[in-house]
């Protein structure tokens, strides 16, 4: 195991250092690498051109509404110098070391170009500035380990700590890459998928709940991928987890049963077409249209704009109705009273009017009134009327037709009757006569 430095040795290592350079500064290879230096920054700034940088900008374009990687490219271009500068100082460093040339001016450029670089990209990517900073402290340790050459110890030592389980051996080495590995894999899968979702919305061929399906399955293909690929990356053999990942597997289907209850659910909603984005659905005392077709929910927005996360085991189990599901035609009833005194057939009239002429309302299928029942106080009739866009509401619609039937009644006299009762008085009436009488 590697012992790590104590302040003597590292007071003695800066202090030999320093000799170093004093010696080199008056070298001949100590100018020729800072004449190296100073060519590549003048390289990398005439090579960043506005053609450059417009190139980048159409780029992202492209990238559309991709925004992690609208942004990441929005990054480079805004540090398109820097980065330029240290990709071409890292080529002038291989050649160097393909040369068996002294480089030890060129090592610190290079690790500080590289630091700075990539805290200012996190600080520009990253909402949250407890990561950024972290991320910065981490960035300027490796540069400093770098410089001095001090970071091929440091990993020896992160890989010597380990931790045997069974035939896997992890080390904290082991973790850090596997962890950056993971992330890395993890961002490029979100990318690709929603690049893929962006592209198979503009398609007139791949029905939405075709395109939800085909996304979540190559959302979840990548995320097992990317898991695969990080731990085969970091050196773990996957038959020596075999056993492991059995039992965690068994233990994870019973305290996770309800989650993959929904996940099969929603890739058995997506299998059979029987909902898509867009439809509108009543389930239980919810109605609204869908809005998006989630891994585990449903998000269903009513008409207050109240989005509903429904789990899709509910949508399975229980009974929907669909509204929108063979087409988008609706039949709307409008129960209607007329008074005994009214004519019958010029109200159904009236009423027939009063729907034709609203915005909405069909005229194939046309609207129809029909006579229902005597009532007790009135003539019962129901309007009935089509439309084809029951995301738009039913409420509002239902409103102006019988503003419109309201209109009419009272321009042609059509009486809207209230409720009445007789009330005969038989036994103790004489009483109360006599006694009024007295």
């Amino acid at each position: 195991m590697t012992n790590l430095p104590d302040l003597e040795q590292i007071k003695a290592f800066i202090l030999e250092q320093i000799d170093k350079l004093q010696a080199s500064s008056i070298s001949l290879d100590f100018w020729i690498q800072l004449a190296v230096i100073i060519s590549v920054f003048v390289l990398a700034r005439w090579l960043v051109t506005p053609q450059f940088q417009r190139f980048l900008v159409r780029l992202r374009t492209i990238s559309g509404n991709i925004s992690s990687l609208s942004n990441l490219l929005s990054t480079l271009n805004e540090f398109a110098n820097t980065l330029m500068w240290l990709m071409l100082q890292w080529i002038a460093v291989q050649v160097y070391i393909y040369l068996d040339k002294s480089h030890n001016l060129l090592i610190p450029v290079v690790s500080l170009l590289s630091a700075w670089l990539l805290i200012r990209i996190a600080s520009k990517l990253l909402n949250n500035d407890v990561i950024a900073r972290f991320i910065a402290v981490i960035a300027w340790s490796v540069a400093i380990l770098n410089i001095f050459g001090w970071l091929t110890p440091t990993l020896e030592i992160l890989d010597s700590m380990s931790l045997t389980l069974g035939e896997v051996r992890l080390t904290p080495l082991v973790v850090i890459k596997a962890g950056l590995s993971l992330w890395i894999s993890l961002w490029l899968a979100k990318v690709l998928v929603t690049f893929l979702d962006r592209q198979l919305k503009g398609s007139k061929t791949v029905t939405p709940a075709m395109r939800v399906l085909t996304v979540k399955l190559l959302h979840l293909g990548l995320i097992t991928a990317a898991v695969l690929i990080t731990v085969s990356a970091v050196g773990i053999d996957l038959t020596a987890l075999a056993i492991f990942s059995g039992a965690l597997g068994v233990g994870l289907g019973f305290g996770l049963q309800k989650i993959f209850s929904n996940l099969v659910s929603g890739v058995i909603l997506l299998m059979d077409h029987s909902i898509k984005p867009g439809d509108v659905i009543t389930v239980g005392q919810t109605f609204g249209w869908i809005n998006h077709l989630g891994a585990r929910y449903v998000s269903v927005i009513t008409r207050d704009g109240i989005e509903h996360l429904i789990p899709n085991e509910t949508l399975i189990v229980e009974r929907v109705e669909n509204w929108s599901y063979s087409d988008n035609l609706v039949r709307l009833r409008i129960p209607i009273g007329i008074s005994y005194k009214s004519d019958v057939r010029e109200a159904m009239k009236l009423c027939i009017e009063a729907a034709s002429v609203t915005t909405r309302i069909l005229s194939n299928p046309e609207p129809r009134c029909l006579l229902k029942g005597f009532g007790d106080s009135s003539v019962d009739l129901e309007l009935r009327l089509w439309i084809d866009d029951p995301t738009n509401g039913r409420g509002n619609v239902l409103s102006e037709v019988l503003l419109g039937v309201w209109d009419r009644f009272h321009e042609h006299g059509i009486e809207i009757p209230f409720p009445q009762r007789d009330l005969h008085l038989r036994s103790g009436f004489e009483q109360i006569k006599a006694q009024d009488d007295d």
